[in-house]
């Protein structure tokens, strides 16, 4: 994974989990917007 806190790489993880049937990336997508309202280190989104 990049340069992720241990705890956004536990959060995303968890969250790809759940979020499987909904493919890969938008699952992505998905765990790291929730780790970033939590206020763990993550890169600044895409536009």
């Amino acid at each position: 994974m990049a340069k992720y806190g241990k705890k956004t790489q536990e959060e995303v993880e968890k969250q790809l989990h759940k979020h499987k049937t909904q493919g890969k990336w938008k699952s992505r997508k998905l765990a790291l917007s929730e780790a970033r309202e939590k206020g763990y280190k993550t890169p600044p989104p895409k536009k």
